[in-house]
């Protein structure tokens, strides 16, 4: 099996992490793992994006994702998964934290927040979408949302939810654990 995903979010939202887990994980299942972070301007809220490539039959040479070749995207707010468009292949799956932040442009009034992001998502590909900023305050802290969206995409891969705990375990610190391994259980059974 190969497949590519991409992580795409705002700076702060924890994209990084998810992709240190995700790659933690399948290399534990003795995959083929390439990774590679884009950060843009992420301590200011820009963009970041994270490709991983993973394989257990083949090996990889590349750790970029092409455009229409990402199995799936996860994405950690609206926009940015309208940006991550192009990069979905087809019949390939978005799934979205349906959370919005403001860039900078529309902060200060130079731009707007486009309208109809989900719209626009739902129409180019198979989506799912879900409030982990709900989820993982529910949980015990809005900052555990990207591991709320790790667990939802952990359940299309072919691991048990016991081992995905191991690999969060691995890398998370011990004083955030427990919320973060109830975060992704809420995101695992969504």
């Amino acid at each position: 099996m190969k497949k590519s995903v991409i992580l795409v979010g705002v700076g702060g939202q924890g994209a990084i992490l998810t992709a240190k887990i995700l790659v933690n994980g399948l290399i534990r299942k003795g995959y083929d793992v390439k990774m590679s972070e884009v950060h843009g301007m992420s301590q200011r809220g820009g963009s970041v994006v994270t490709y991983v490539r993973m394989s257990n039959d083949k090996p990889l040479y590349s750790s970029i994702v092409e455009q229409g070749q990402a199995d799936v995207v996860l994405a950690f707010e609206n926009l940015e998964a309208v940006r991550a468009l192009p990069y979905i292949k087809e019949g390939g799956t978005m799934v979205i934290n349906t959370q919005e932040i403001l860039p900078m442009p529309v902060i200060t009034g130079a731009a707007q927040y486009p309208a109809n992001c989900l719209e626009r998502t739902r129409a180019a590909c198979k989506t799912v979408e879900i409030n982990a900023v709900e989820i993982a305050h529910e949980c015990g802290t809005y900052k555990a949302a990207n591991v709320v969206l790790m667990g939802v995409l952990a359940k299309s891969l072919p691991f048990s939810a016991e081992e995905w705990k191991k690999a969060i375990t691995a890398c998370v610190k011990p004083k955030f654990l427990d919320v973060n391994l109830l975060a992704f259980e809420r995101g695992f059974n969504y």
